[in-house]
């Protein structure tokens, strides 16, 4: 009994102790990392957040450009020069809570983030029962576009490919990508995941590629390959001829310039009764552990700040950049926004992106190789079922 009033008092110390640092403010010096397009909309956000928060006013905070891929490894190589709140990918969370690297959101925040998120983006940002970062867009995955004169329904893939055959268009699909072959893999009901231990050493490889479901995605994709409008890629910049293409919110302008008055969007259409899935993306915002208990409540403050609603909004309308925000999400702006509507449909049906091994990606740029290269045309089901079985092996050799 004494050890657990030891434990509510202590608790109850911890919280009145960030109260009062809140209250009190801080008029320190902060350090903010966030993606080059986005320092100027930070700037100008950080200066709202200090004229609505008076204790913070005389906060100095710096921007600067470092990108959400490259955060992680600058934070994670010393963590002592990195910036107090940087942006960063969810790949990225695994090995930033291994290395001590992000701080657990303060509990109040953590319950607004999960009540005002998409599902998907909470997700990202959960490890356990905890939430490490604040979501900052759910934008980061693929979905379908199309030229409407040529596809006439873009819920199937079968259908898709006859349309774009009878009117001699292509479909571009990069399936010796492995970030682009789960489409396929977890859309028929397969696993692929890793477990990585308090180091960021991989522990366990869940998969089972070797099965049933496995056997169907790959039966689709041999499929597609012989699809005489199939196409190897996923750059509608380079695409050429093209009907429909699975792509992301990143070529949305060359999307509406190629297709003209007929561009459309939608989510993955479905492919042998199955559900086409795949990654799922999200940026967010991490909070770098910190001694000083009034830095660290001006730190949370500023991140729930730059992540909520109003804010992920305002950065849609600078920048372009999709809301994890369940009301921002319900603008009329970012609604009418065919591609993120199209990537909003997609992402209820995907997994985040979690830490994979580099090798796994080479290993699915060379299954898809093979079937680009027809090596698995007329093959059998057991012989199909050893390359998905070697397949699974090395994954699994990846990890312990």
């Amino acid at each position: 009994m004494k050890k657990i009033l030891s434990l509510v008092l202590a608790v109850a110390l911890v919280l009145t102790l960030s109260c009062a640092a809140l209250a009190e403010g801080y008029s320190g010096d902060l350090k903010v990392w966030v993606a080059d397009a986005a320092v100027d909309f930070t700037n100008q956000q950080i200066e709202a957040f200090k004229a609505a928060n008076p204790e913070f006013a005389d906060m100095t905070v710096s921007v600067e450009a470092v990108g959400e891929g490259d955060a992680a490894s600058k934070v994670i190589t010393d963590v002592d020069a990195a910036a107090d709140i940087f942006g960063f990918a969810q790949d990225q969370l695994a090995r930033m809570v291994a290395a001590g690297a992000v701080e657990i959101v303060e509990p109040a925040n953590a319950e607004v983030v999960k009540a005002e998120n998409d599902a998907g983006a909470v997700a990202a940002v959960t490890m356990g029962d905890e939430l490490y970062a604040y979501p900052l867009t759910s934008d980061n995955g693929y979905f379908l576009y199309y030229d409407k004169s040529v596809v006439t329904d873009p819920s199937t893939l079968e259908g898709i490919l006859a349309d774009c055959e009878a009117a001699g268009k292509s479909f571009y699909m990069e399936i010796n990508s492995g970030w682009y072959q789960t489409a396929f893999f977890f859309g028929a009901g397969c696993t692929l995941t890793y477990e990585s231990d308090n180091d960021g050493n991989l522990t366990a490889c869940n998969v089972d590629y070797a099965s049933e479901n496995g056997l169907k995605a790959l039966k689709s994709m041999i499929a597609l390959a012989n699809s005489p409008a199939f196409v190897n890629g996923s750059s509608i910049s380079n695409a050429t001829n093209v009907a429909a293409i699975v792509d992301g919110t990143w070529d949305t302008e060359a999307a509406k310039e190629l297709f003209g008055d007929n561009y459309a969007a939608a989510k993955l259409p479905t492919v042998d009764g199955y559900q086409m899935s795949g990654f799922g993306g999200f940026k967010m915002l991490g909070v770098k552990p910190q001694e000083d208990e009034a830095k660290l409540a001006a730190c949370d403050a500023l991140a729930a700040w730059l992540s909520s609603g109003d804010v992920q909004l305002a950065r849609y309308e600078a920048l372009g950049w999709g809301p994890s925000n369940l009301a921002a999400q319900q603008s009329d702006a970012v609604k009418a926004d065919v591609a993120l509507s199209a990537l909003a449909d997609q992402l209820q049906y995907t997994i985040p992106q979690g830490q994979y091994p580099g090798d796994y990606w080479s290993l699915a740029t060379g299954l898809g190789d093979n079937i680009i290269g027809h090596k698995y045309d007329g093959a059998d089901d057991e012989a199909l079922m050893t390359a998905l079985t070697e397949f699974q092996d090395t994954c699994i050799s990846y990890a312990g």
